[in-house]
């Protein structure tokens, strides 16, 4: 038999009725092998950097750094980059004002990038994406927090921590004054569950406006322990007031994570 490659032991041969379709064949087969060999590489996190550095087959940091305003863009990009040592580059491939989107995602896939955002949040389908690719994305709202978690990845001593688990998202359709209550927000929860008291942040055009804990929840005029996806409610935010229609609910838990290297 002529063949382009040698085959290895144990292989069957597969006997087609024309050229043509061996070719074709030959093609998905390949494909799917690319595909399935992506699928099982593991995306770059801040753990993953000593682990690799041990090993000596890494050499550079990729970095997409999303953030509230621009100074703070800058001056968080400006740190990172001077984090860069003999043995590891830090790169700030992407930097930019706004919420994290799918975009990003796709971008950090691409570079095997860590996705960093200061008092910003990912949009569902970001984070959704993210999780199904295994991108991290990590979220901050102090910059030195940031830095040291970045400087003590490439040092390899990233101690374990508590990570922020999105529960629910909720968007406000409209807001009601009430005396001696305060600002109730008729909102429809669009994924997940609403828990009564979870601790909240306020979004508006992907910035965090605020940061607390649920006030009230509510369906029609009963107060409720939860809410689930594609329901309407009303809720407030204990202590906060300045609710506008648009703005987005995220519920939120700390949860602890046992990080391995």
């Amino acid at each position: 038999l002529g063949l382009s490659g040698a085959p290895a032991a144990g292989e069957k041969f597969n006997v087609m009725t024309d050229e043509r379709e061996a070719k074709n064949i030959a093609a998905k087969r390949e494909q799917l092998i690319r595909i399935q060999g992506i699928k099982t590489q593991k995306h770059m996190t801040l753990a993953e950097i000593g682990r690799r550095i041990a090993i000596g087959n890494f050499k550079e940091l990729n970095v997409i750094v999303k953030g509230d305003v621009d100074g703070s863009v800058e001056a968080l990009s400006d740190s990172l980059i001077k984090l860069s040592t003999e043995e590891v580059r830090v790169n700030v491939i992407h930097k930019a004002v706004g919420a994290i989107s799918e975009s990003d995602v796709l971008l950090a896939e691409a570079s095997d990038a860590v996705i960093i955002g200061f008092q910003v949040r990912p949009s569902v389908e970001a984070r959704k994406s993210a999780d199904r690719e295994g991108i991290e994305i990590r979220l901050y709202s102090v910059i030195y927090d940031c830095i040291n978690d970045v400087k003590d990845g490439i040092e390899g001593m990233l101690e374990p921590e508590k990570k922020e688990e999105v529960i629910s998202t909720a968007e406000v359709k409209q807001t009601f004054r009430i005396s001696k209550v305060g600002t109730i927000a008729g909102c429809i929860v669009r994924d997940g569950k609403m828990i009564q008291k979870s601790k909240v942040r306020l979004i508006r055009d992907g910035i965090v406006i605020y940061t607390g804990e649920l006030g009230s929840l509510q369906i029609g005029k009963d107060s409720v322990k939860e809410v689930l996806a594609g329901k309407e409610c009303g809720m407030s935010i204990a202590g906060y007031n300045d609710i506008k229609e648009g703005d987005m609910i995220e519920a939120f838990q700390i949860v602890e994570i046992k990080r391995t290297l």
